[in-house]
């Protein structure tokens, strides 16, 4: 989708990804709740754009607080962050962990349609409210259930392993293994300069040997250990979608504005089994109409966010992306290029391995960064944009590469 008018992503935030890796975590003690989470995140965003009364619409990414959190109905969620947007259309949107993605998608397209000049776009899950083997079962929910007493205890782990194990036999597992433990390292030393990143306190030495540890069924899956996961995470990012009307209207200058000049959004069968499990084809789908829509290649992107829910997606999403050619996304990697100082410095604030995954808030925090990048307010995180590069992507995945929302930025 190519839009056909200005548009821009304006006064990102994120509050912090809460979970194991925090100092403040306790799993004993009583923690925030979805509202705590809507609601600070919400006035993160409304506080840089001049309150709410500037808001035409809201939209809520969330997956599952039905079952995390017995809540449904988020989008009517909006109107306790600031009374002036009660009455204002709010709606929430599902697409398992492409739900933040949506929501911008969603965002973009009322924008386009001329029904909103700002909307309020949020992403948000509280998922440490059960075990992690209760929580396996409804993150299952993000594939088809059916097929949940042919899989693995922990079902995602247990599809990209079976993901990693293919890769192992394309490119070889020393190889393989090598790429997954480098992309742990970078993960972790970039959350490590984002203060609202799970891992930012992580002080292991030798991250790379940590990143090696050999997997053990007995306790796991076949083919990843417990460092090539994201983790369990609560939290809430939000950001503001609007037209040229919109930015004046909320008074942000244009150098603080991100522009969307192109977007790919692509589901696929939920009931099919991968053709190749070596290769994300919706990713690589919805990426080619992000960047044909921008009139770009990938060698044009200066960062990119990308969706590394374990590191053999990140690995798979560098060829899908078309950083790497199929079957050297290892390579890529273990070569320093994703890294902070590589040719294409990717998740860096940590992704969803380092920064965290609240699925539902995703797809958003992965604009917040690209926000940030493009406008000079990542603080230490931030990387230095070519003049001759000046944008970035995002890519946010549901499920095993059932729902995929690519979308193209442009610094202003």
């Amino acid at each position: 989708m190519k839009p056909h008018k200005k548009i821009y992503m304006i006064a990102g935030y994120n509050t912090v990804s809460m979970g194991t890796g925090r100092k403040e975590f306790n799993p004993k003690k009583e923690r925030p709740g979805l509202e705590h989470y809507i609601e600070e995140a919400g006035k993160g965003t409304l506080a840089q754009i001049g309150g709410a009364a500037h808001v035409d619409e809201g939209v809520v990414g969330n997956f599952m607080a039905s079952r995390f959190n017995k809540q449904a109905h988020l989008g009517a969620f909006l109107g306790m962050i600031d009374p002036q947007l009660r009455l204002k259309p709010s709606i929430r949107v599902e697409g398992a962990c492409a739900s933040g993605g949506l929501a911008l998608a969603t965002g973009i397209k009322s924008v386009l349609s001329g029904s909103a000049e700002v909307v309020l776009a949020l992403g948000v899950e509280v998922q440490n409210t059960v075990k992690a083997i209760y929580g396996a079962d409804i993150l299952a929910g993000a594939g088809w259930f059916k097929r949940r007493k042919e899989g693995h205890a922990y079902f995602f782990p247990g599809q990209f392993s079976d993901r990693a194990g293919a890769y192992f036999e394309k490119v070889g597992r020393d190889k393989a293994r090598k790429a997954f433990a480098v992309w742990y390292k970078n993960a972790i030393e970039n959350a490590r300069l984002c203060p609202t990143a799970q891992e930012y306190t992580n002080q292991v030495a030798d991250l790379e040997s940590q990143g090696l540890t050999e997997p053990n069924p007995r306790s796991f899956t076949d083919h990843l250990n417990v460092f090539d996961c994201s983790k369990v995470s609560d939290g809430a990012s939000s950001i503001a979608i609007v037209s040229e009307e919109g930015l004046q209207r909320c008074g942000v200058a244009l150098n603080q504005a991100v522009e969307v000049v192109g977007v790919g959004h692509a589901a696929d069968d939920i009931t099919a089994l991968p053709d190749d499990l070596t290769r994300l084809s919706t990713v690589a789908f919805a990426v080619k109409q992000a960047l044909d829509s921008a009139g770009i290649t990938a060698s044009d992107l200066a960062t990119v966010e990308t969706h590394d829910c374990f590191t053999i997606a990140g690995i798979l999403g560098m060829e899908a992306i078309g950083l790497a050619e199929e079957g050297k996304g290892a390579d890529f990697v273990i070569e320093g290029h994703t890294s902070r100082k590589g040719k294409i410095p990717v998740n860096t604030t940590g992704g969803l391995i380092g920064w965290g995954h609240p699925t539902g808030a995703t797809g958003v925090h992965q604009a917040v960064t690209i926000w940030e990048q493009l406008t000079g307010n990542a603080g230490e995180a931030q990387i230095n944009i070519p003049a001759e590069r000046p944008y970035g992507l995002t890519v946010n995945m549901g499920g095993d590469d059932r729902t995929v929302v690519a979308i193209v930025y442009r610094k202003c």
